[in-house]
């Protein structure tokens, strides 16, 4: 059984007898344990008798669950291609993605650094999330479950998904707006909106959101977006810094939860392999499919956004060329580029692009 805790009054008098399978304590775990539903392929083998059960705040049976985000309906069609190819990781270069920081060197550093860093403590609020300290990663209430960490995912991928586009969007009106060229900006900003979105599609493969979790998802989406976009307004180069910060954020999130699959703590996940699309997303090979390796490479993309955002906070917003998408003169040299072959954690500087 597992347990869910709330602060807010429930009233018992609305669910049948039947439903209430939930025990009710405080406020963090509500998120962590009960916006998720228990999707079928992380708990097919240890959970396959409760197949129809009633799931976490939710009266609708598991095996009555609709795919999220199916395949077109058409007889025609076969699948659908996507205009962004992902490039290909090698196991050498996503075992050298590391824990960095950017020291903040100005004011609008440390504006973006302590907005991240506030951000960061109401996420770990919402979604039951407790660092322990050196010397107690073993009590109780420091441990992450799987579901907690789903939920976190899903969470954290749902909202980090809105800077690419608002970003992109904003530049692409500003281009016509203006009858200028954006200088290569623009797709490098939807594209990693796109990827950004294809982390959501595929942690929504192993887990299910309960309404709950979906209504703090909306909640978050529709306060971020908002705010993000007045704030590029004002300024892009702090909203670039603010999103390599808060990268910075995330590849320290999945690297926690790689550690703690190597450490025996998420023994659910030491032989479950990675959904389908993100086999053919991230082009896993054979051998290379379990769900640390998904971690491992949604891991390097988040440090390729730390790389590209901390880059784009450097230069010059309006004038300056997207190095990310631009052909050097001289290739010998090394430049940015859209592999994690020259992976910058503090992002290249305008002097080394220009």
């Amino acid at each position: 059984m597992n347990t869910l805790t709330a602060t807010v009054p429930i009233r018992a008098a609305c669910f049948p007898k039947s439903q209430l399978h939930i025990v009710l304590r405080g406020y963090t775990s509500v998120v962590a344990t009960a916006g998720l539903r228990r999707g079928s392929p992380l708990y097919a083998t240890t959970h396959r008798h409760q197949t129809d059960a009633k799931r976490f705040i939710s009266t609708t049976p598991q095996s009555k669950i609709k795919e999220f985000f199916p395949p077109p309906d058409a007889p025609h069609i076969k699948e659908m291609e996507t205009a962004w190819v992902h490039p290909v990781y090698t196991e050498e270069q996503m075992q050298q993605v590391t824990v960095a920081h950017r020291q903040a060197k100005d004011w609008p550093d440390w504006v973006a650094l302590g907005t991240v860093r506030l951000l960061r403590w109401g996420m770990d609020l919402v979604t039951g999330y407790r660092h322990a300290p050196a010397g107690k990663e073993n009590e109780t209430k420091f441990q992450m479950t799987e579901q907690k960490w789903l939920t976190r995912f899903i969470f954290l991928e749902s909202v980090a998904g809105v800077p690419g586009m608002v970003g992109g969007m904003l530049r692409h009106l500003r281009s016509l707006r203006r009858m200028k060229r954006d200088n290569g900006w623009i797709e490098t900003l939807l594209e990693e909106a796109y990827n950004e979105r294809m982390h959501l599609l595929t942690f929504l493969k192993l887990a299910e959101p309960g309404w709950f979790m979906r209504l703090m998802v909306l909640g978050a989406q529709g306060v971020f977006f908002n705010g993000f976009f007045i704030s590029y307004l004002l300024s892009p180069r702090i909203c670039h810094r603010f999103v390599g910060y808060l990268e910075e954020e995330a590849v320290l999130t999945y690297s926690r939860a790689i550690k703690d699959i190597e450490s025996g703590k998420l023994p659910e996940w030491e032989k479950l392999e990675a959904p389908e699309i993100a086999v053919q997303y991230w082009k896993m090979p054979e051998g290379q499919r379990s769900m640390k390796d998904l971690l491992l490479y949604v891991r390097a993309d988040e440090a390729k956004h730390r790389e590209v955002n901390h880059t784009l906070g450097n230069l010059h917003q309006g004038a300056d060329p997207n190095p990310y998408a631009a052909k050097y003169k001289d290739p010998t040299k090394p430049h940015p580029g859209k592999g994690i072959e020259n992976l910058k954690a503090t992002g290249w500087e305008r002097d080394e692009v220009i």
